[in-house]
């Protein structure tokens, strides 16, 4: 049998090109095969020799090879396919293919494959084996794990993203080094995935379903932007190939013909409510490292933003996998980030890559983690994790120690003795050594991080001794902050520690030379709970934020320097953030910005005065040094339009006040004259019935004036809600009833020869009409009110 090599070159070389457009059973029932290839052979005897060649051998082949294949057939391609698949030349195109698609990238493997091709030259081994490339090693590639597998893959080297599609209707986002989870998960698709396109400029994700589906999805928030069926695109037959031209912004499409759609990318109007996350927020941090800003929420979802624009960097999912998370610090460096979660466990991450490098946990009951912190003390680096155990757990950072499970260190003996009875629900830390943490029954803790010594304790005032005496009062202190440069100073008389309390308030504590309390007040008017507390470096200014959204700032540079002190501080201003709990706070002192984090699940920006600076997630980015591109007059839409927003007026203000008694009644005798004065002008028109109409007018006039009287002084008495509505009395009390006789209208037949001229023309000399007037007088009861002619 005579092979034409040539022309098997040049059909393989077609089989190639189309490899990645159609699929295997496609090529395989329209490919032409040549006649050369097939030689005249007793089909029997094949088969005879062919243990093989059974319906129970083809259990091993796909299902569409199964089904192309025959048994006649099977004896005709057998000698082919055996001469072919043995031929050098086949070995060295399929291993250009496998090494084009796997290039190697170990060194030391390289190295090694030299030295051997060496040692096989001397040995005088041909030149045709050195083209067999080897198995390449396990370590020296990377696999992702995909159900039913990729169909299309599109990567993009400036993003360093990789996206597929496949059977399962699915487009997955993928950290090329990070293979074990995809970063997003982009669902919507109806038939299999077919072709996928990152597009950097629009930084949009392009992909098409084999039921002629294109989609248009978004990077940084994998949501879809735009959807094409195949009916309203007119797009129909079976897909062939598919590309996208950045350029032109135009989708290729070939399918029974060539289809091109133009893209045309318009501005999206801002909504009204911009969610920084789909869930409340529980915490965010800054890092200064990089400028960016991390986010978690209750979904288990990690969002990195930048802080210079408001854009999202990066974003991934299920940290703790079902439970939530409840705290978030950095390391010292700031290139790792600690998370706490309600599964009981921490766990440390590298934030840029989304990948868990460490997991903190320890053998007992896992519970929830309420808070955590990251503290270095004499050049040893550790987390403190608090929470429902009521215990603290101290985790050593040691930069050798590449194990994943990291167990806590031996609990302190006053922690076990006399440690919190209740669940631990904050920690903040002093350097160097001060660790202070507090618990929901209000008892506050200072520790000796060196020493693991009690330092002191202290306990929140009773809700029934202060201001507060609802039901069931509410002890729990679940904010501290140090005043760190008097802490610093161990000084014995000032205030040293700021927490919050029962019904609102706000408790300053001294801690060095007998701990005790300094001052208390409740910075909200309707008492709500302080959420969150941040003081500035310089411990000049103190941010307060409560339940309601409300972020109060005060003065407290002098404040509880001297001893106690019996009023607030000095209030600097005041401002809604969110409509809902503020969850977090904190200063960036470099740039005079405030971060901040509530449960209406956005993440805002603020500077220092309360200037809104913008919302993270929001489409149009801000630029922090220039003020002309923040959101500043406005502010969010949620809050112009909640009613706890609208600003308190005199009017609408239950309590009078001490020094205005003086000034109401003043306004009040004023309006009293007034009244009287209208009155007596109403009064002085003449009544009819001559003396007794005079008597009776003069009776209501007394009637009136005490009327008036009688509502005034109430007023005075009375709290003032509005200011009284003055009404003039009804019909029944200024009318007075009075006989009128039945006179006859007198006057004379109208002319009905003036039909046709204007009826209200002077008809009548002068005379007549002042002969008919003074009779109407003379005959009407109310003839004193006519006009004098």
């Amino acid at each position: 049998m005579q092979l034409d090599w040539e022309e098997a070159k040049a059909d393989l070389e077609h089989v190639n090109r189309a490899a990645g457009a159609t699929t295997s059973l496609r090529l395989w029932q329209h490919l032409g095969w040549p006649q050369t290839w097939v030689t005249a052979v007793n089909h029997k005897k094949i088969i005879d020799k062919l243990p093989s060649a059974s319906p129970s051998s083809l259990a091993g082949l796909p299902e569409w090879m199964a089904g192309v294949l025959n048994f006649e057939a099977l004896g005709q391609l057998y000698l082919t396919a055996t001469r072919f698949f043995r031929s050098g030349w086949f070995h060295s195109l399929l291993a250009a293919r496998v090494g084009f698609a796997m290039g190697a990238t170990n060194v030391k493997k390289k190295l090694e494959e030299i030295r051997n091709v060496g040692k096989t030259v001397k040995k005088g081994k041909s030149s045709a084996s050195l083209a067999v490339p080897q198995r390449r090693a396990e370590y020296d590639h990377t696999v992702f794990s995909i159900h039913k597998g990729v169909k299309a893959f599109s990567f993009c080297r400036e993003k360093n993203l990789l996206v597929t599609g496949g059977m399962d209707r699915l487009v997955r986002v993928w950290n090329p080094y990070l293979p074990g989870k995809p970063t997003g998960v982009l669902r919507g698709h109806t038939a299999p995935v077919v072709y996928v396109h990152v597009s950097l400029e629009e930084s949009k994700v392009f992909s098409m379903s084999a039921d002629n589906t294109v989609k248009i999805w978004d990077l940084e928030t994998h949501g879809c932007c735009f959807t094409a069926s195949s009916k309203a695109s007119g797009i129909k037959g079976e897909l062939s190939a598919c590309l996208y031209l950045p350029g032109p912004r135009t989708l290729c499409v070939a399918t029974d013909a060539l289809a091109f759609l133009h893209l045309k990318m318009g501005s999206v109007p801002e909504p009204h409510l911009v969610r920084s996350h789909q869930e409340p927020v529980v915490c965010c941090r800054y890092n200064p490292a990089f400028r960016h800003v991390v986010s978690c929420c209750e979904a288990s979802v990690v969002k990195v933003w930048d802080f210079d624009t408001g854009r999202q960097v990066s974003e991934f999912i299920g940290c703790h996998g079902d439970a939530s998370v409840t705290c978030l610090t950095f390391d010292s460096s700031g290139r790792r980030l600690v998370t706490g979660g309600r599964d009981g466990c921490l766990k440390i991450w590298s934030y840029n890559n989304g990948n868990c490098l460490h997991t903190l946990q320890h053998d007992g009951h896992q519970s929830e983690v309420c808070d955590c912190t990251y503290m270095e003390v004499n050049q040893t680096r550790c987390a403190v994790a608090v929470g429902w155990d009521r215990r603290i757990n101290v985790y050593f950072d040691t930069p050798r120690d590449f194990h994943h499970f990291w167990k806590p260190q031996p609990r302190w003996q006053d922690d076990l003795n006399h440690g919190h009875k209740e669940d631990i629900l904050c920690v903040a830390q002093c350097p160097p050594f001060l660790l202070a943490t507090s618990s929901y029954d209000g008892e506050i803790i200072v520790w000796n991080v060196v020493s693991g010594h009690m330092y002191c304790k202290l306990n929140s005032p009773s809700p029934v001794d202060g201001q507060d005496h609802r039901e069931g009062p509410d002890r729990s202190v679940s904010r501290l902050a140090f005043l760190k440069t008097r802490a610093r100073k161990l000084d014995s008389t000032a205030a040293s520690l700021i927490s919050n309390g029962p019904g609102g308030s706000v408790t300053f504590w001294k801690l060095f030379s007998g701990a005790g309390l300094i001052a208390n007040f409740t910075p909200s008017k309707g008492k709500t709970q302080v959420s969150s507390i941040v003081v500035t470096a310089g411990d000049t200014l103190t941010y307060l934020a409560d339940q309601q959204g409300f972020v109060h700032v005060y003065d407290i540079q002098e404040y509880g320097l001297q001893g106690p002190e019996l009023q607030a501080p000095k209030t600097v201003t005041s401002w809604r953030a969110h409509v809902s709990m503020v969850t977090s706070l904190e200063l960036i002192e470099d740039d005079s910005i405030l971060l901040s984090s509530s449960l209406d699940c956005t993440v805002r920006l603020w500077s220092k005065d309360g200037a809104y600076i913008g919302t993270f997630g929001q489409s149009r980015p801000w630029d922090v040094f220039t003020p002309a591109s923040w959101s500043h007059p406005r502010v969010p839409f949620e809050i112009l339009t909640d009613p706890q927003s609208m600003p308190t007026h005199p009017v609408l203000e239950t309590d009078i006040p001490t020094g205005c008694s003086g000034g109401q009644q003043e306004r009040d005798i004023v309006m009293k004259e007034k009244v009287l004065s209208e009155t007596a002008k109403t009064q002085n028109l003449p009544s009819p019935g001559g003396p007794t109409g005079k008597a009776e007018a003069k009776e209501d006039k007394n009637r009136w004036s005490a009327f008036c009287h009688g509502r005034l002084l109430p007023a005075q008495r009375k709290p003032r809600w509005k200011v009284p509505e003055l009404k003039w009395p009804s019909i029944y009390q200024a009318l007075q009833c009075h006989e009128v006789p039945c006179v006859s209208a007198l006057g004379e037949k109208p002319d009905l020869s003036l039909l046709g001229s204007d009826m209200f023309t002077d008809s009548f000399s002068g005379q007549e009409r002042k002969a008919e007037l003074q009779e109407r007088k003379e005959h009407s009861a109310w003839g004193r009110f006519f006009p004098e002619c």
